[in-house]
């Protein structure tokens, strides 16, 4: 057990409390009239199935999500098992985050990583200032989802995958 001995401890400690929430891993993109603008996301979450709404939260010192939000459209991919590198590049601070990462975008320019779980074209409803992060509302325009590609998942500061437990609830 880890107990807060000074306020000085209290945002390590709070960051190893976080970390033992499993959350899964997602990467918010468009595309730019030159090359595809992106990052991960680790906290996101559902918020209501009409209107179709959806959740980001991102911190304020991000260099990225100033450029984001200024595209209309935005693709969210909740990324698979298998695409551990992918997460890895696309939460560098520096470099090219897309090298060797496979996408495709839409129409209105939401960018979308191949071989992910689910995709969500989505545009920004509303913004909320949270602490050191903002909470960002998304409207889910269109969606794809493939329930049998298994996420990505981080949990204790590390990508993992979810153990098939073969028995069903209720059984």
């Amino acid at each position: 057990m880890i107990i807060v001995q000074s306020i000085d401890d209290r945002a390590t400690v709070l960051r190893q409390a976080f970390a033992c929430f499993p959350s899964g891993v997602t990467a918010i993109c468009a595309l730019s009239v030159d090359e595809p603008v992106g990052m991960a996301i680790s906290s996101f979450t559902s918020v209501s199935l009409d209107p179709a709404l959806l959740s980001i939260c991102v911190q304020n010192t991000s260099a990225t999500w100033p450029k984001l939000r200024a595209y209309p459209r935005l693709g969210l991919s909740v990324l698979a098992e298998h695409q551990t590198a992918a997460g890895r590049r696309l939460a560098m601070k520096n470099g090219d985050r897309f090298a060797g990462v496979e996408w495709q975008t839409s129409n209105d320019g939401a960018l979308f990583v191949l071989g992910a779980s689910a995709w969500f074209d989505c545009s920004i409803k509303a913004e909320v200032p949270a602490g050191d992060h903002t909470v960002v509302l998304l409207e889910v325009h269109g969606l794809q989802a493939k329930p049998d590609v298994p996420p990505l998942v981080f949990h204790g500061s590390r990508f993992r995958r979810l153990e098939v437990d073969e028995l069903t609830v209720g059984a």
